[in-house]
């Protein structure tokens, strides 16, 4: 797998699961993983070991989260803007262990590092028990535009703010424990799309307009400002069954985005058996990314 967006987020992704990875391949990649998994426990989880972090390491991190915290007024959603704060100061890469100590009073969540990409069952398994799993290590200053992997920045300020919310962070369980089913059923590849087009790259109605809400577009220096107020990508409303039909970009910005109008209706999606669901989805075509079909809601700007 290859890009996904520029400046400040994944800048990429490769083969496996982990916060901020497409989960449409699983595995450990094409080459050798570049975190350090001789230290990972079964679960794949490890410590943080926040002082190896260097001055520099530090300094980096600040950039990056100055640069995407000024892009968020009129491009994230509220419920995002509100909680990035959370993430404690900017100066440093936050402390896991302080960081659950006001997540899991918050929703019950925790974070756990993990050293890079992470098998399925793994990365479900930690969802569906409310513990989101943080790559440890941060990109080169040299990656600051583009890094392959998802880093630490890319999984805490993509993805942790919005654990602070119940209702998305109820749906992130519900999530994984979807997944550890569809594992079983031979069905992930329908709910990787359902992770890239919702948790990565999902877009919200609010009454002040289109807002994001994926980690993947708010960790994006590029795509924030695209995803919102670009005419050339389509927008279509949310609809279960389409998304798990339709291809997505790794190579480019997204050519289709889908809109929510909330987290509650984000959640009641995932509430029913998927079995049917997959059944019905196996029985139709695929979908290109850039596809319009008869029957979609075409969301203007």
């Amino acid at each position: 797998m290859a890009a996904v967006n520029d400046g400040g987020g994944v800048g990429g992704v490769t083969k496996g699961v982990n916060s901020g990875v497409a989960p449409a391949t699983y595995g450990q990649g094409d080459r050798p993983p570049r975190g350090d998994y001789a230290s990972a426990r079964a679960d794949y989880t490890c410590e943080q070991d926040w002082g190896r972090y260097t001055a520099e390491d530090h300094a980096l991190y600040q950039r990056l989260y100055e640069r995407q915290a000024a892009q968020l007024p009129g491009l994230a959603c509220e419920e995002f803007i509100d909680a990035v704060g959370q993430l404690g100061t900017p100066t440093q890469i936050p402390r896991f262990d302080a960081l659950s100590q006001r997540l899991h009073r918050a929703t019950g969540w925790e974070v756990v590092a993990v050293p890079g990409l992470i098998p399925e069952e793994a990365f479900f398994a930690l969802l569906a028990a409310r513990r989101f799993p943080v790559t440890g290590w941060i990109r080169k200053p040299e990656e600051f535009d583009y890094v392959v992997e998802p880093d630490v920045f890319h999984d805490l300020f993509g993805h942790v703010p919005l654990l602070f919310n119940p209702m998305f962070a109820d749906y992130m369980q519900a999530y994984g424990a979807g997944g550890l089913k569809a594992s079983r059923l031979q069905s992930c590849e329908y709910l990787a799309r359902l992770y890239w087009y919702t948790v990565e790259f999902g877009l919200i109605a609010t009454p002040a307009g289109l807002r994001a809400y994926g980690a993947g577009i708010l960790s994006s220096a590029g795509e924030l400002r695209h995803s919102v107020t670009s005419p050339q990508p389509q927008r279509l409303a949310f609809d279960l069954e389409r998304i798990m039909r339709t291809r997505y970009k790794i190579d480019s910005y997204q050519a289709t985005y889908f809109v929510i109008d909330s987290f509650e209706q984000l959640f009641r999606a995932t509430a029913p058996d998927f079995t049917p669901l997959y059944e019905a989805v196996s029985q139709r075509d695929e979908v290109a990314a850039e596809a319009t079909l008869p029957g979609d809601r075409v969301l203007g700007l």
